[in-house]
């Protein structure tokens, strides 16, 4: 290598001067040398000046120079050049390259990258599971854009409950200094599609209060009829609650409440009615006799439908008990499961179906366990009271079968997950288990998995 123009490259890439830089590291190698330095400072040069396709192919020409190493980085650039070039298809498999680089010490970039690539591709599921991995990556000092960039995802999939959580969690990583207006846009947006109307006028509220966002058509228009959905609900005129309470109850009108038909004829004369005064006395008692028939059927009717509403509820009470004590729950153990496996495929965190109790090591463990993308085909559970034991078969996206054993407590009424295990004797010989695990010479896997006891 000629040194002395590697370091006049390196001066003018200091200074800035990228053409400078480019002409001065290309006569840094002789032809056919491979050099990771050169190249490298060369593809960012390319970079700076828009050249994506030169860029990538600089960086794929560092990867060659085995000694120089930094995989992670230089494929992470490759990455963003192709997806600059308009070639993400390219562009995944640079970025899940430079992932595969165990030394790589910000991995949030690649993530970030991947996610913008599958969005490219039309794929919001597999965007939002890199935008993820983004967000709870250590090393990113800006886990706010990945949680938008989540948010925007979950919208495409038709999950604005799911965007709520993530905006309203990037609104608590944004820095103090960083402007929240966006954030509060598409919080709105979200809201909106969820119904929670609002909710979404406040968050529009901020969005625009201090002037410096224009809101584009659509979410003007989104916050133009949340407004106008709270205006319709707060013009309408309701009963007060008592009012409700007796209109539910059959009561209230200009009616009486122990004759709502008029069928018995009893209703209160009106006063113009000089018979009212001139009845005698022998009438009035006849009268009170009459009206106090009529409380008692009524009395009574009510009496019959209290006892008929109290035998329902111990009867539903009863099988409640017995359910109970037989191990079922709700959602069931089979739902807990499908709904663990689902989420992980969605790349959604799975710490809300494990137990409380479970050390964080353990969930870990229970995370990296419950494979990507699988199909659950069956499922049996033994169930007990308090704990169950369930068996399951998941089709796993190489077309192999997998068995696990899922261990799940009981939480009130529904369940948790205490401890995954999988059994690669399922899995064909050619297929690598997606648990965590070593396989011996006998085939026999030894997985390690959390336990842990109801919290």
């Amino acid at each position: 290598m000629n040194q002395q123009a590697y370091e006049a490259g390196k001066a003018a890439y200091q200074q800035g001067d990228w053409l400078t830089a480019v002409d001065r590291l290309s006569q840094a190698k002789s032809a056919g040398e491979v050099s990771g330095p050169v190249d490298h400072l060369v593809g960012n040069c390319y970079m700076k000046l828009g050249q994506y396709e030169a860029a990538a192919a600089a960086y794929e020409s560092a990867l060659r120079d085995t000694t120089y190493g930094k995989v992670g980085p230089l494929s992470c650039n490759r990455g963003r050049a192709l997806l600059a070039a308009g070639h993400p298809s390219e562009a995944v498999t640079a970025l899940t390259q430079a992932l595969s680089d165990t030394s790589y010490a910000t991995p949030y970039k690649a993530h970030m990258a991947l996610g913008t690539a599958y969005e490219r591709l039309g794929d919001p599921r597999n965007a939002g599971i890199a935008y993820r991995n983004a967000a709870i990556d250590e090393s990113n000092p800006n886990p706010s854009s990945a949680l938008c960039d989540l948010g925007g995802c979950f919208m495409q999939l038709g999950r604005p409950v799911d965007a709520v959580e993530a905006y309203r969690t990037a609104l608590d990583f944004s820095a103090p200094l960083q402007s929240q207006n966006q954030v509060y846009c598409d919080l709105g947006l979200a809201y909106v599609a969820a119904n929670r109307m609002s909710e979404a006028v406040d968050a529009f509220d901020h969005a625009t209060a201090d002037g410096t966002l224009v809101l584009s058509p659509e979410a003007q228009a989104s916050y133009d009829a949340a407004r106008k959905a709270m205006a319709a609900i707060a013009g309408k005129k309701r009963p007060s609650d008592t009012d409700a309470l007796l209109a539910a109850a059959g009561y209230g009108g200009g009616y009486d409440p122990l004759d709502p038909t008029g069928a018995s004829g009893e209703l209160m004369p009106s006063a113009d009615d000089t018979g009212f005064f001139s009845v005698s006395e022998e009438d009035l008692v006849e009268q009170d006799k009459k009206e106090r028939k009529i409380r008692r059927k009524h009395n009574h009717r009510g009496l019959k439908v209290f006892i008929a509403i109290l035998v329902i509820l111990v009867v539903a009470l009863g099988a409640a008990g017995y359910a109970y004590y037989r191990g079922y729950g709700w959602p069931t153990q089979e739902a807990v499961i499908e709904q663990l496996f689902d989420a992980k495929t969605s790349g959604e965190d799975l710490g809300s179906f494990i137990a409380a109790s479970v050390p964080a090591s353990d969930a870990a463990t229970i995370e990296s366990t419950v494979p990507t993308g699988a199909t659950i085909k069956s499922t049996e559970v033994d169930r007990s009271t308090t704990e169950s034991t369930a068996t399951v078969t998941a089709a796993l996206p190489t077309g192999d079968t997998q068995a696990y054993t899922i261990s799940l407590v009981r939480d009130g009424i529904s369940w948790k997950v205490t401890n995954v295990t999988s059994d690669a004797a399922s899995t064909s010989a050619a297929t690598t288990s997606t648990t965590a695990g070593t396989t011996s010479s006998t085939g026999t896997t030894t997985t390690t998995t959390g336990t842990a006891s109801q919290g």
